[in-house]
Parts: structure tokens; C-alpha cells; sequence
């Protein structure tokens, strides 16, 4: 496991790039933590890493955005906080996106577990104390 501090909001750029350099590949990222702990925050910055060109922001209604990069890469992002069953993945054609070469970032992976893919990376965001800082761990499955 791989750990991570955000010590503030204005730091989160470096550490994203860190992120990326680390797992500069494209695979499944599944986002866990609290609501407001920063998963999308932390996505966008991922995102910025990654020179992607489209307005990056929480899919809740959509489910899944789909994002362009400066470098013709494609990265998907879903939200699955408003599925009431794993099933209404299904329809969206998700092994599509899971297995397509491609950056694929999951909030709320907790709501599919059992449609996750066994390769993927888990990351857990957690808000310390001071309420302004982050620690990201990630487990590579």
C-alpha cells in the first residue's frame, strides 16, 4: 500500500502529479471516502495531469463522463452514488469502459463491487483532524 498526504488544497497538483507518475498506465481507480472527503477534487486534478481538455466534474446525474485529453487519450468518469442496485451498471455497458485501455476513475465503487475488476486500484481518501488535509492509500489489486 502506497500513502499519500494532501497537508492543503493548494498542494493537491503535486500530489496528484506524484499519483500519476507512480501509475502512469491507464487501469481502473476506484475512489472510496465520506461524502465531501475530495474524491472529485482529486480527479480533477488527476485529470489536469493527464492535460485533459473537457470541464471535469461530478457525473451523479450522467453516471459516466467521458473525457478528452490533449494527447487523444480518452478517460472515463463515473459516479455510481445514485445506483439503488449493482444491476443498473449493467446497462451502461460498463465492461466496455473497464476494459478499454483507458484511465477510468470510480467514485462510490462500493455500490458495483461485484462488477469491479479484479485489476484495479482502490483508493482510499480519508479527512484528518484539521478538517483541510487529505491522505490518499492505495492498494493495487
Amino acid at each position: 500500500m502506497n500513502t499519500y498526504l494532501i497537508p492543503s488544497i493548494d498542494k493537491i497538483d503535486e500530489v496528484a502529479a506524484a499519483f500519476i507518475n507512480r501509475y502512469n498506465k491507464p487501469a481502473v481507480f476506484c475512489f472510496y471516502g465520506s461524502m465531501g472527503a475530495g474524491k472529485t477534487t482529486f480527479i480533477q486534478a488527476l485529470c489536469r495531469q493527464l492535460q485533459v481538455i473537457d470541464v471535469v466534474n461530478s457525473p451523479s446525474f450522467a453516471i459516466v463522463n467521458e473525457y478528452d485529453s490533449a494527447k487523444g487519450d480518452t478517460v472515463y468518469h463515473f459516479d455510481f452514488y445514485r445506483l439503488k442496485q449493482e444491476d443498473e451498471a449493467l446497462d451502461l455497458g460498463y465492461e466496455d469502459y473497464f476494459y478499454s485501455d483507458s484511465y477510468c476513475f470510480v467514485e462510490w465503487p462500493e455500490k458495483i463491487a461485484s462488477l469491479l475488476p479484479r485489476k484495479r486500484y482502490d483508493i482510499k481518501i480519508s479527512v484528518l483532524d484539521d478538517n483541510k488535509s487529505r491522505e490518499i492509500q492505495v492498494t493495487e489489486f
